[in-house]
């Protein structure tokens, strides 16, 4: 007989997502993204970080000051990493595991890849016109979007 106990897909796939998300700089947002085939095998993984070749301690990590004092117009979201570090070919059909709901910027990027199915953790940016206007997108494109379950389960990785 086979162990009982052991993670599902959608466990393995967001715990690495999550963990992925520890490598973020941000000492505000940490958000990790895993990139799946249709068989199940990882595809590419991204986090919240700046481009390579921009270095951690270079650019400002700050949320609210003047736009180029903040972090905003140089970070790289999670998901768009995650689809740029994809060196294997088409993503089409794919499905993205991220711990935060993607904003319209990523949407755009998800669906232009051909991602067909989004997993997400939190949605803690629901009522926003750019959460709201990635749901509409991805509604309009076909591509399949649902909350993880979290199961309640603890998993523990010692390093």
């Amino acid at each position: 007989m086979k162990r009982e106990g052991y993670i599902t897909w959608d466990e393995y796939f967001m715990g690495v997502a999550v963990l992925s998300g520890y490598r973020s700089k941000d000492p505000n947002t940490q958000v990790g993204c895993c990139i799946v085939s249709n068989d199940n095998k990882i595809l590419s993984m991204g986090y919240n970080g700046l481009p390579v070749g921009c270095g951690d301690d270079d650019f400002p990590w700050d949320r609210e000051g003047e736009m180029l004092d903040t972090k905003y117009p140089y970070v790289v979201h999670s998901e768009l990493n995650a689809i740029l570090n994809y060196r294997g070919g088409s993503l089409e059909g794919a499905k993205l595991y991220v711990s935060l709901f993607p904003c319209n910027e990523c949407a755009k990027a998800i669906i232009q890849a051909g991602i067909k199915t989004v997993v997400y953790d939190s949605d803690k940016y629901a009522a926003t016109p750019a959460t709201r206007a990635s749901k509409r997108m991805f509604d309009a494109a076909g591509v399949r979007y649902y909350q993880y379950e979290r199961s309640g389960r603890e998993v523990l990785i010692t390093l």
